[in-house]
């Protein structure tokens, strides 16, 4: 019944006892005996429930956990239904949301708190753009969402890293991904093209080009690229200047090894991808026309050679060669003696394996950086890095051994020993968020300096531990793998420069410091080249979706209008990276390749069981296993 008093209140009479207006005599009555009360009892009760109310806050935490885990079915349904029912105003399945934190503006998510705050403050907010956001499929009482590569659950902190770790692939996205790397080799090869054609580097600020060897340098290193990410279009403009201009009779010198990696590494990898027979026969020329360089008293090679005169020399202010030129040219080498018949070559690279396999000046399997080509011996001894002029010598060792079957036991026992010697002399934490990374050793003392030319080291890592190797070493590639990608993402344009030095003191505010005159980034490999490596032997989303990352970055700093990518002077200032007017090869021969295939699930798509990549990136078989 309705009380006549109070018409705000309703009431439904179950039975007569029951009425609002003994309910308020009731409470009429309390007050009344509370009254009655002394102030003495009156104070004892109120004391005991202050006691009480302070045991309530003691148990409080786990009355609230107790209460969340309560509520959080509830919770998600509710946000699954809000979704769902915006998805149905919209007229379907894709829903304009702003982007995650990690995609605005200037905010790296994996940076120092100090470093974030700072960027963040940079950053416009309200110039957040829309990406699509679609619906997946239900777990539980939780909706699965795909966003930007990464499938969460509605509700969770996107920016907790393990709540936007992916949980399933979607193709589509994958797909996108690729045809933006396709997109970026089109774009740069534009520039190529247009203003650089059959000349050996691009410079796409001022629309002309640089001369290296005068060899079409861009051109031969981007051709198994072309074939790989499937440009046949633009594939076959290069097959026809390579058949109809490429001439190495020009009285020019070249570097043996940059002329080994990208010119004879980039022929045999398109003749073994494409069957053409015009790529090995133009291998078999430059090859021989290498070949002088290896006519030392050391059997030690030049670093110089004239293709035209066939006259090798030394630089003009030393006898010496960088133990990376001398020690890196062997799977290409290795390679033209199978597909020829003629063991002089393979017989030349391997002598300079065996010397440098029994010399001394070693420390713990680390060599130093030079080597003396009259007499063999190691030179400037006691600088051990893992950086320029070495790097690609520990690479080599376990990538030759792989090619020749697994047999050849000096090549595995010296990378075994460098991985001992790397791991006691050369691995430290920075500070504060104790990043495993590789330093350098000179004459006992320990720098915290990494060039970004280290970052081979975790793809490495992780292809000798696929082949066989202790686990410890894929353990130690995803530790170094997490330090690469935060020499981008603590960078503010979100690309890494050239050299960094990591903090190591305690109370530290960024892990990673970089000098004045290391700041440029030249468009390099290495990290990608390891991302992807660790994603096709992990499966682990994250790779893919730092590899997406410094994509956009690339894009967004270094991408030049007409045509073509530039190196920078500068990744510290986003308002003004200095373009430096330059685009390597190696961009195309490798970055843009390696981009590409990270994005790719196909396994078969340069299998890692049949194929090993030269350093230049460039993909050559592994040899079939002899009886």
């Amino acid at each position: 019944m309705i009380a006549p008093d109070r018409k705000d209140f309703v009431s439904l009479a179950v039975d007569e006892s029951r009425s609002y207006t003994n309910g308020k005599r009731r409470k009429q009555s309390y007050w009344r005996k509370w009254k009655q009360l002394s102030s003495l009892q009156r104070s004892l009760i109120l004391f005991v429930l202050v006691l009480l109310l302070i045991s309530g806050f003691t148990v409080y935490p786990g009355l609230l956990t107790h209460w969340r885990a309560q509520s959080d079915t509830a919770e998600g349904r509710n946000d699954g239904d809000e979704v769902q029912a915006h998805i149905e105003r919209n007229g379907g399945d894709n829903v304009i949301l702003p982007e995650p934190p990690s995609e605005r503006k200037g905010f790296r998510k994996r940076g120092p708190p100090a470093l974030q705050n700072r960027l963040q403050k940079k950053g416009n907010d309200s110039e957040l753009q829309g990406v699509a956001l679609k619906m997946m499929k239900e777990d539980g009482n939780k909706l699965l969402v795909s966003w930007h590569g990464s499938v969460f659950k509605l509700g969770e902190d996107t920016n907790d890293k393990k709540a936007i770790q992916p949980e399933s692939t979607d193709t589509s996205i994958a797909e996108s991904r690729q045809e933006a790397v396709r997109e970026a080799f089109r774009h740069a090869w534009k520039g190529y093209k247009e203003f650089a054609w059959g000349h050996d580097e691009l410079k796409p600020i001022s629309k002309s080009y640089t001369e290296w060897f005068g060899l079409g340098l861009t051109l031969i290193d981007a051709l198994d690229t072309m074939w790989i990410l499937g440009l046949k279009k633009e594939f076959e403009e290069a097959r026809e200047w390579v058949a109809t201009h490429l001439s190495f009779g020009k009285n020019v010198d070249v570097n043996l090894f940059e002329s080994t990696i990208r010119i004879l590494g980039g022929l045999l990898s398109t003749y073994h991808l494409t069957g053409d027979s015009l790529f090995l026969e133009k291998a078999k020329e430059i090859g021989s026309r290498l070949m002088p360089a290896f006519g030392t008293p050391s059997k030690i090679p030049y670093s110089d050679v004239n293709i035209g005169t066939g006259v090798a020399h030394p630089p003009r202010w030393t006898s010496d060669s960088t133990v990376a030129e001398v020690t890196t040219i062997q799977l290409e080498f290795r390679e033209l003696s199978r597909l020829t018949g003629d063991p002089k070559y393979q017989n030349a690279v391997m002598e300079v394996m065996k010397q440098v396999h029994k010399l001394e000046g070693k420390h713990d399997g680390l060599v130093p950086m030079f080597i003396n080509t009259n007499n063999g011996q190691f030179t400037h001894l006691g600088v051990y890095t893992l950086g320029a002029r070495v790097d690609s010598y520990y690479e080599y060792l376990l990538k030759q051994w792989i090619q020749g079957g697994k047999t050849e036991k000096d090549l595995l026992e010296d990378y075994m020993q460098v991985v001992e010697g790397i791991k006691k002399n050369l691995l430290k934490k920075s500070s504060p968020l104790g990043l495993t990374f590789v330093g350098e050793l000179s004459h006992g003392h320990f720098s915290p300096k990494m060039d970004h030319l280290v970052c081979f080291l975790p793809g490495t890592l992780a292809l000798g531990a696929h082949n066989g190797l202790p686990v410890e070493h894929m353990e130690l590639a995803q530790q170094l793998m997490e330090t690469c990608y935060q020499m981008y993402a603590q960078m503010e344009t979100g690309l890494s420069p050239e050299i960094v030095h990591f903090n190591m003191q305690p109370g530290s505010t960024q892990d990673v410091d970089v000098k004045p005159a290391d700041r440029h980034n030249l468009l390099r490999p290495e990290t990608v080249e390891s991302l992807f490596y660790l994603y096709r032997f992990t499966k682990d989303k994250k790779y893919q979706s730092w590899g997406w990352e410094i994509f956009q970055n690339f894009n967004k700093y270094t991408r030049v209008d007409s045509g073509g990518y530039t190196s920078i002077n500068n990744v510290r200032d986003p308002q003004s990276p200095s373009p430096r007017d330059k685009m390597e090869s190696f961009f195309l021969g490798e970055t843009l390749k390696y981009f590409y295939l990270l994005f790719s699930d196909n396994l078969d798509l340069i299998n890692l069981d049949k194929y090993i990549f030269n350093t230049e990136a460039h993909p050559l078989p592994i040899w079939p296993k002899t009886n």
